[in-house]
Order: C-alpha cells, then sequence, then structure tokens
C-alpha cells in the first residue's frame, strides 16, 4: 500500500479527531485502524487528537487574546496539520457535543481550520452515522474547510458481518479496505489543494 509512488512524497500531516469519548467506541477505533492503516504508506501520517479535556466553550476563558494552555495545544495541532480526519458518531441527527465544542473551539478567530482538506469517517446504527457527517459538513462550509466528496465511509456497525470486537477495535477487512480509499482520496485531495499535485 503506498500512497501515490515509488518517489519521494510530500508529508501530508492528518489530525484525527473522534467525537465519541468512549474508550470503545467504534468511531474510536475507526480513527486507530486509519491511523494503522496509513503507517504503511508514504507521504502521510495521521495524529490522534484528543478533544476530551477541553472545556466547554466559553470565551470568558480568553484572556488577553490568549487561550487556555489545553485549547491551545488542540489549536495548534490543527494549525500546523495539512488536513483533518473527523469519526463522527451521530447524536440526535447531528454531531457529538464534545466534537461541536472543540470545532467552536478551533474556530475562533483565528480559525485553524480555513483552507484545510478534510474527511469524515462514521459509525453507528441505521445510516451509520450518515446525517452527522452531512451536518458536518455544514459546519465546515463556513470554516473554510474543503472535504473531499468520496469515497464516503457510513460504516452499519450492527449489522452481520461483525465489524468491531469487543474493545471496538475495527476487525473487518472490507472496511479497512474502504477506510484506506477515504485516506487516500484526503491525500490525493490535499495536495491539490496545496498546489502540489
Amino acid at each position: 500500500m503506498a500512497a501515490a509512488s515509488a518517489t519521494p512524497s510530500p508529508l501530508i500531516k492528518i489530525v484525527g479527531l473522534c467525537g465519541s469519548l468512549r474508550k470503545a467506541s467504534y468511531n474510536r477505533g475507526l480513527l486507530r485502524a486509519a491511523i494503522d492503516v496509513s503507517k504503511s504508506m508514504n507521504g502521510l501520517e495521521i495524529e490522534y487528537v484528543d478533544i476530551s479535556p477541553l472545556p466547554f466553550l466559553n470565551t470568558d476563558l480568553e484572556v488577553n487574546g490568549t487561550f487556555p494552555l489545553v485549547v491551545e495545544a488542540v489549536r495548534q495541532k490543527i494549525l500546523d496539520a495539512d488536513s483533518v480526519l473527523f469519526a463522527s458518531p451521530e447524536y440526535n441527527y447531528s454531531v457529538t457535543g464534545p466534537l461541536k465544542n472543540a470545532i467552536d473551539w478551533a474556530s475562533r478567530p483565528p480559525n485553524v481550520w480555513a483552507d484545510k482538506g478534510a474527511a469524515i469517517i462514521s459509525a453507528g446504527g441505521g445510516f451509520g452515522g450518515g446525517r452527522s457527517q452531512y451536518h458536518l459538513r455544514q459546519t465546515g462550509v463556513y470554516l473554510d474547510l474543503h472535504f473531499i466528496n468520496k469515497p464516503e465511509l457510513f460504516v452499519k456497525a450492527f449489522e452481520p458481518p461483525a465489524k468491531f470486537d469487543g474493545q471496538g477495535n475495527l476487525i473487518d477487512d472490507s472496511t479497512k479496505k474502504r477506510l484506506e480509499e477515504i485516506i487516500l482520496s484526503l491525500y490525493a485531495f490535499t495536495l491539490r489543494l496545496q498546489g502540489k499535485s
């Protein structure tokens, strides 16, 4: 599995954010699998960014143009990245509270999401988290995030065959293959956005 070619490729840094805080979350499992898959690809790396320590958005916490240290650390990781991979479960037809909170903190001026490539993966019942993806895309319009259109990945986690083990780890090979396609698409799209393709 090579990203683009055998020649040295520009390094694309991707940050991965998960909207679920649960350790055995299927969405966190998708993100872990994406990181594992990416290790055998040339020209890219995915770094998981933990959003669980972020306080609720409260502009009273912004003092003299600075953010709380934990907020600034997450903002800096996003700023330093070339693109973003969101693992977004669906809660009430939308994204989760923790993910929305992280999005809002990172959008505070200066908006660190602007002009980055992005992709969304999700797992869940019913539509596999699809409605959260569509809502996240709407939010991304205002943030100047540029989402890949295809492929899409909505994992119907509760339909056979089993997709995850009891710890939330992805065990389904066909889903791993689809995950690889998402990562390669995000890689190529990010290079195009940066004028490097």
